[in-house]
């Protein structure tokens, strides 16, 4: 009879499974093929955006280029010789008393767009709450800015003209000592204007102003009456908060609209009685005394100006995320 192997070896453990490989390890990782579905889809995209980047590039860049270019000479429009003449416009135009006087219009316009952003705030918030005619109300304020530029200028001239429809009403009314000569009088012939632009702009801030406070949620209205929050405590910490961004813009649109402003006066004084504006101002050098390069001298300064209240404006309202929840 056999004994059992009491000396037998006991049987091996099994081996823990390898860790898995990652891609790229012990093996290189072969690129992608360039198929030519691949290739389409790269190509196409830039193939959908090579005509408006063309256009971009030759209506926006190439001029602006080559009016950096006019700036440093004395060109007048008509020669073909361009005499570079270096910072000699701009030192012209920093010191002459007239520069400043035009830009100095635009505090009018400037002044005139602050009331018709608190005009349109004003409409847009109440008109944001359900009241009769609503869609009426709606369509009058924002009417006039559908109205070409040139129109209402026309309209509104017969409007301040002397004798016109306002003297007529105050007549009507009994306030014939009210009547002015508001386009003739050097200190009224800006506010008239600065009025004009009042009413036709006012319809674009309220559209904005009322988009903005339609897309915030019904239900923060809601929770602030149960807390027994009136109209004015909703407006201050709901929907003033809520517009933030929206308000910025606007008064990016305000102070670019007052600095660069020109059909009204152009079209109802044409720059007479004082109220030629800068842009005004620039069209005349460059059409009809022919200085180019000092016109547009005085484009890019403007355009820099611009630029600049932008950026300040930027600081002082900066663009941050507003969580009302």
């Amino acid at each position: 009879m056999s004994t059992p192997n009491t000396h037998a070896t006991p049987p091996r453990a099994a081996a823990p499974p390898a860790p898995p490989r990652s891609v790229g390890q012990g093996r290189s990782v072969r690129p992608r093929p360039w198929t030519k579905r691949r290739v389409f889809n790269t190509v196409t995209p830039w193939l959908f955006l090579l005509l408006p980047l063309g256009l971009l590039a030759l209506l926006t860049y190439l001029p602006a280029a080559n009016l950096v270019y006019y700036s440093f000479t004395d060109w007048d429009g008509i020669d073909k010789t361009k005499e570079i003449i270096g910072p000699g416009n701009y030192a012209r135009m920093f010191t002459d008393p007239e520069m400043y006087r035009v830009l100095l219009v635009s505090l009018y316009y400037l002044v005139g767009a602050l009331v018709q952003m608190a005009i349109a705030l004003y409409f847009a918030t109440i008109l944001s709450f359900k009241m009769r005619l609503q869609n009426f109300f709606k369509g009058m304020i924002f009417f006039p800015y559908l109205l070409n530029g040139v129109a209402v200028g026309y309209v509104f001239l017969y409007l301040f003209r002397e004798g016109g429809t306002l003297d007529v009403t105050l007549a009507f009314l009994g306030l014939e000592d009210l009547t002015q000569q508001w386009l003739g009088d050097p200190k009224l012939v800006n506010v008239s204007l600065a009025a004009t632009s009042v009413w036709r702009y006012t319809g674009m801030n309220f559209v904005l102003f009322l988009g903005a406070i339609q897309s915030i949620p019904s239900e923060l209205y809601e929770a602030a009456e149960l807390d027994g929050a009136n109209r004015w405590h909703q407006f201050w910490h709901i929907i003033l908060p809520g517009i933030r961004r929206v308000f910025a813009l606007s008064c990016i649109l305000a102070i670019s609209g007052a600095l660069a402003v020109f059909e009204i006066p152009f079209v109802m004084t044409g720059g007479g009685n004082g109220s030629k504006s800068f842009v005004i101002q620039t069209v005349s050098m460059a059409f009809m005394h022919r200085k180019v390069g000092l016109a547009a001298a005085m484009a890019l300064v403007l355009l820099v100006i611009v630029l600049l209240v932008t950026w300040i404006q930027r600081k002082v309202l900066p663009d941050e995320r507003v969580d009302l929840a």
